[in-house]
């Protein structure tokens, strides 16, 4: 996997897992605060941004791939954040490795199937047969910024170097993609998963997010040691639409939730 690190290498790491097709470069209005406090990993999971595709592409086995990654590094306790399906790959690698991760951090996730709201009409165009393909291929970078920014709530700066990665994704890697999302999310719902786990969660929601019901945000209240923000009328990119706030949150939790033993940089 294509693997960006920022903050001091001796820092408390985090961990930026991106959502469905796109890639680190989608954290970057918010890493500069971040990387004054953590070690900051950005990975780009298989298929997305600049890492090639793989095999296969469900959400355990992306999970497996990241948990070799913290290995290679040698890290123990990760906090870890994930936006959207991130986030699902960041419950799964809790689920399958309880030591690699300390914390977690879930932005625009959503809980459960019902929780989907209908799509964009753009989007629908995008990834569904039988346009999905033809428009894939022929997409411009217009088009690309006006997919992405009918998932957010108004108005909205997309960083050239995430449209230049999400133009990299190619159209059977993201349709896998999203087949497998759906399939971990119908097995068992986010919550249920984290209420096994026992680790500090962190969830963070546009209150006008328009991929998922932001009221679906408190399904999260039943799951121990876990605090839930809603970010009034951010959609369902809060890193690109409210960096500050959702910088403020991710380290104000981090601080909170980090190992007594590993103290946070000053």
């Amino acid at each position: 996997m294509h693997v960006v690190h920022d903050g001091p290498p001796q820092a408390p790491p985090l961990l930026l897992i991106h959502g469905s097709g796109a890639s680190g470069a989608f954290w970057g209005p918010i890493v500069p605060a971040l990387a004054g406090h953590h070690h900051v990993i950005r990975v780009d999971l298989p298929g997305c941004g600049q890492s090639p595709p793989a095999p296969a592409y469900d959400v355990p086995l992306q999970a497996a791939r990241v948990a070799a990654l913290l290995d290679d590094l040698g890290l123990r306790r990760v906090a870890t954040a994930g936006h959207s399906s991130g986030g699902y790959v960041a419950t799964a690698l809790a689920e399958q490795r309880p030591d690699l991760v300390g914390s977690i951090a879930l932005i625009s996730s959503g809980p459960s199937p019902d929780a989907l709201l209908p799509q964009p009409f753009i989007l629908k165009a995008l990834l569904a047969p039988p346009l999905g393909p033809l428009l894939w291929a022929s997409r411009s970078d217009a088009m690309i910024r006006a997919g992405i920014g009918a998932t957010a709530a108004g108005p909205v700066h997309i960083p050239d170097d995430a449209i230049a990665d999400l133009r990299a994704t190619p159209y059977r890697a993201m349709r896998a993609v999203l087949r497998q999302n759906g399939a971990y999310l119908a097995e068992r719902s986010v919550p249920d998963r984290l209420a096994a786990l026992g680790i500090p969660v962190l969830v963070i929601f546009g209150g006008a997010d328009p991929r998922w019901e932001p009221s679906s945000a408190h399904q999260y209240d039943a799951v121990p040691d876990t605090r839930v923000e809603l970010l009034p009328g951010v959609g369902h990119l809060p890193m690109l639409e409210a960096p500050e706030a959702t910088s403020d949150l991710l380290l104000g939790f981090t601080a909170t939730s980090a190992d007594p033993l590993v103290p946070l940089e000053t």
